[in-house]
C-alpha cells in the first residue's frame, strides 16, 4: 500500500483552547467565574486565569511547525504557535496537509483529565465549567466539522457519581471516550484497589465509553536525579503507562466491569510483549499465594480484551504485533507536541509498516480506531475522499 492510499486516524492529539471556548456554553450565572485568557504584557505572554490563579502555559510544547533546533516546553503565547494548535478551520487544514482523516484531542490547560477544576471552592460552579467545557469540545471543536474528530470529555473528577452522570449526559451527544487519570491517588483521589470509582466506571461499561489515560494525567512523571537532562524523564514516559496498566490488571476492576475498555494514550507498545509475558509468569508462578484468580483465562488475555494500545513510532511494537495483538493497536500523530511526525506522518507510518499486509495496515492506521471508539467517518465523506492523497489535494500548501 502506497502512503498516498493510507486512511490515518489519530487516537492521540492535543487541543490549545482558544480564549473564547466558554463564551456560548456557560449559564449567564457563572459566565464571570469563568477561566480568562489575558495578556501578560511585562512577560509577553498569554495566560489563563481560574479563581485568582494563574496557568501561564496555554499550551505545553505546541512546537508544530518548528525545526527540531527550536523545540522547548514553550512556546507560551497565542502568536507564537501555528493557527492550528487552537483554531478548529485552521487544525482541518494542517490536519488535511498532513493526510489524517480523523482525530481524539486531548485538552490542555485544564489538565489531562479536568483536574483543574477540582480545585475549585464551589464544586456546583465547577460542575458547570466541565460541562461547558465538554459541550464547547463536543459542539464547536468537533461539531464544526462531522466524521473529523472523536469526541473526548473530561469529568468531574472529584465525585464518581457526578462523572457518571457526565459520562451518560454526553454519550446522548455522541461522546464515547472520557479522559481519566493513570494514578488518582497521585491527585489526592482513591487508588483503583477499591471500589471508589465503581459508578463512573458502571457507567462507562454501560456506555460503551472509552477510558483514556494519558502519560502525565497524574500530573506526576518519573522523577528525575538531580542534575539529570530531560531526555531521561522524555525516554522513560511509556513506564508511567505500565504502572497504570498494571495496577488496573491486579485490580479487580477489570473483572467486575468484563466490558470496560481502557485506552492507553501515548504509551508506545515496544514495552508489551515483555509485559504482557511477565504477568502471565507473574500469575503461574505466585496466584496460589497471591490470591489472584482469573478463572480459564491468563492475565494477557484479559489485558488484550481491555486495553487498546497507541504508537507514533515504534518499530519494535510493530514488528512484534501478533505478540501483542493486531486488533488492539492504533496509531497517533500528537500534534502539535515535539514527539508528532507532522506534517510526514504518512511517509513515517509507511516505513514502519512497509511489508505488512494491507489488511494489517489499514487495522493499524483506522480500522482499529474506528471500531473501539464507535467513529464513523465515512457516513460524512467518502471513503475514496478519506485518504491522503485525497486529504492533501485539497490544500494548496
Amino acid at each position: 500500500m502506497r502512503p498516498e492510499d493510507f486512511i490515518l486516524v489519530s487516537v492521540d492529539d492535543h487541543v490549545v483552547e482558544p480564549p473564547t471556548m466558554f463564551d456560548n456554553h456557560l449559564p449567564d450565572k457563572w459566565k464571570e467565574f469563568a477561566p480568562k485568557s489575558v495578556r501578560d504584557e511585562e512577560r509577553g505572554i498569554d495566560v489563563w486565569t481560574y479563581e485568582g490563579n494563574v496557568i501561564p502555559n496555554i499550551g505545553l510544547n505546541a512546537v508544530a511547525g518548528r525545526p527540531p533546533e527550536e523545540y522547548n516546553i514553550e512556546p507560551t503565547s497565542y502568536d507564537d504557535i501555528r493557527d492550528g494548535c487552537y483554531d478548529i478551520h485552521e487544525r482541518v487544514k494542517d490536519m488535511n496537509r498532513n493526510g489524517v482523516l480523523g482525530s481524539m484531542c486531548f485538552p490542555s490547560f485544564v489538565q489531562f483529565c479536568g483536574q483543574l477544576f477540582s480545585k475549585a471552592d464551589d464544586l456546583d460552579m465547577a460542575l458547570n465549567m466541565v460541562r461547558a467545557y465538554n459541550d464547547w469540545h463536543i459542539d464547536e471543536w468537533c461539531g464544526t466539522y462531522p466524521g473529523r474528530f472523536i469526541p473526548l470529555s473530561i469529568p468531574p473528577i472529584w465525585d464518581p457519581q457526578l462523572m457518571a452522570d457526565e459520562v451518560r449526559r454526553v454519550a446522548k451527544k455522541g461522546c464515547r471516550a472520557v479522559t481519566f487519570s493513570e494514578s488518582p491517588a497521585k491527585l489526592g483521589w482513591p487508588h483503583v484497589f477499591g471500589d471508589h470509582w465503581d459508578p463512573f466506571f458502571a457507567a462507562c461499561e454501560d456506555e460503551g465509553t472509552v477510558i483514556a489515560l494519558h502519560i502525565g494525567s497524574s500530573s506526576t512523571m518519573l522523577a528525575l536525579e538531580p542534575g539529570a537532562p530531560i531526555d531521561v524523564m522524555i525516554t522513560l514516559t511509556p513506564l508511567n503507562t505500565m504502572h497504570a496498566a498494571t495496577d488496573l490488571l491486579w485490580s479487580s476492576v477489570l473483572r467486575r466491569f468484563p466490558n470496560l475498555q481502557f485506552a492507553l494514550s501515548e504509551g508506545g507498545t515496544g514495552w508489551l510483549p515483555y509485559w504482557l509475558e511477565r504477568i502471565d509468569y507473574v500469575y503461574q508462578q505466585h496466584r496460589f499465594w497471591t490470591g489472584q484468580d482469573f478463572g480459564d483465562q491468563l492475565p494477557s488475555q484479559v489485558a488484550k480484551d481491555h486495553f487498546s494500545f497507541c504508537f507514533i513510532s515504534d518499530a519494535a511494537g510493530v514488528a512484534q504485533r501478533d505478540a501483542i495483538g493486531v486488533d488492539s493497536m492504533t496509531w497517533e500523530c500528537d500534534y502539535p507536541h515535539s514527539d508528532s511526525t507532522w506534517p510526514n506522518s504518512p511517509e513515517s507510518v509507511a516505513k514502519q509498516l512497509e511489508g505488512l499486509s494491507d489488511e494489517v495496515v489499514n487495522k493499524f492506521t483506522h480500522e482499529n480506531a474506528i471500531r473501539i471508539y464507535q467513529f464513523d467517518p465515512f457516513a460524512f465523506r467518502p471513503k475514496e475522499q478519506c485518504t491522503v492523497g485525497a486529504l492533501r489535494a485539497e490544500v494548496n500548501d
